[in-house]
């Protein structure tokens, strides 16, 4: 939560869209990837980029027209009444649920090879009383804690880009199957999710417009080029079949590091590509349980102190920890979900609803300055990719 008294920077909510974007979701996306290869998938990226970058800027100008702080169910309540309340507040819980599942599942996997056993129902246990103390405790030992892994991720990565660079083979970038690239957009859809952070930014910049304008267009850029030199690395580096190809890794429901170490002599590469995914799955991690935690107590209105704390702490780690412990393999389906239904339909179709309500509506609150043009036509494209998007998640389910 930023300070009312501290002024805003726009460098600084750059860098909060960038580092909200960017998070464990970049570890599946060369794996859920490499059929179609890098040209198609830097394709996609582009597509998912520019409707995240779109769906911001509707959220930003529905910000504008609420209260301050007003967040993404009020804004359906609004609009929608309490159908629109009750819409908002499942696929909260299904989206952070997932994400949930999807990195207890990364982490038990990294443990599991750590520890030489393998991902196991243990490691995934293990995963989660290590860190699930840290947001019973609150977000003070979250931030302590996250200042420090925050740190190891932006390490681990440059030095992985160092690293990795001379290992990378150009022809293992040529593939192309442009039909098979479309099978990567729920994934993507969830590493380039960041929306529900537009509220609270509006506010750290004091509603400026133009301002937040800029710190949403230059953080999702920033999280489009990370990913793209990602996926460069990987799929330069690992091949797409074999035993440890990342076919075989998407089969298993590793993440894209798993196979590292099979295929470059220098062991470094994989020990830093380990690294990089523990501190990426851990931030994240820390991330969304204590944005759902804090999620249910103030939907069920119940205070987070003595025995009800504990009773939040069950319901935020216990659903998803019993699914990964029943599945520890299930990280890739986990996201597939996440950003197939959740982030599609609360982060997409959600806002562009909104915006279209909000405009040519008769009960809408027109007004206010208009934060992406191009009309009806527009909003009706955005509504078609969610549209296509949600039909390739009934093909993956």
């Amino acid at each position: 939560m930023f300070s009312k008294n501290h002024s805003g920077h726009v460098v600084g909510g750059t860098l909060l869209v960038a580092g909200t974007s960017i998070g464990a979701g970049m570890l599946a996306l060369p794996v859920v990837t490499a059929l179609g290869g890098f040209m198609p998938a830097f394709f996609v990226y582009f597509l998912c980029w520019m409707f995240m970058t779109c769906t911001g800027l509707l959220l930003l100008e529905i910000c504008l027209k609420l209260p301050p702080d007003a967040n993404l169910v009020t804004m359906a309540g609004t609009y929608l009444g309490n159908f629109g309340k009750a819409f908002a507040w499942v696929l909260y819980l299904f989206l952070f649920y997932c994400l949930s599942v999807a990195y207890i599942s990364g982490g038990g996997s990294l443990l599991g090879d750590w520890l030489g056993g393998g991902s196991s129902w243990k490691t995934c246990l293990l995963f989660v009383v290590f860190l699930a103390p840290f947001v019973y405790a609150g977000a003070r030992m979250v931030d302590r804690l996250n200042l420090f892994l925050m740190g190891g991720l932006i390490l681990s990565y440059l030095a992985f880009v160092v690293v990795g660079l001379p290992h990378v083979k150009i022809s293992s970038l040529q593939t192309s199957n442009w039909g098979a690239s479309m099978i990567a957009l729920p994934v993507i859809f969830t590493s380039f999710s960041y929306q529900g952070v537009i509220p609270s930014l509006t506010s750290y910049l004091h509603r400026d417009a133009r301002k937040v304008r800029i710190a949403i267009i230059g953080g999702t850029s920033i999280a489009f080029l990370i990913y793209l030199l990602w996926e460069f690395l990987i799929l330069g580096i690992v091949p797409i079949e074999g035993e440890f190809g990342l076919l075989n890794a998407k089969e298993l429901g590793q993440t894209a590091v798993a196979p590292l170490k099979h295929h470059v002599a220098a062991g470094s590469i994989a020990s830093i590509g380990q690294a990089f995914a523990f501190f990426a799955i851990s931030t994240s991690f820390l991330g969304v349980t204590l944005g759902l935690m804090d999620f249910l107590a103030d939907g069920l209105q119940m205070p987070k102190k003595g025995m009800r704390r504990l009773f939040l702490a069950l319901l935020t780690f216990g659903p998803p920890a019993a699914i990964a412990l029943i599945n520890p393999g299930i990280f890739i389906t986990a996201l597939v979900l996440a950003g197939g239904i959740g982030c599609a339909l609360l982060l997409g179709f959600l806002p562009t609803l909104l915006v279209w309500i909000a405009r040519y509506g008769k009960q809408g609150h027109h007004g206010g300055p208009i934060q992406l043009a191009g009309g009806r036509w527009l909003l009706s494209a955005l509504f078609l990719f969610v549209f296509l998007e949600l039909v390739i998640e009934m093909f993956l389910i």
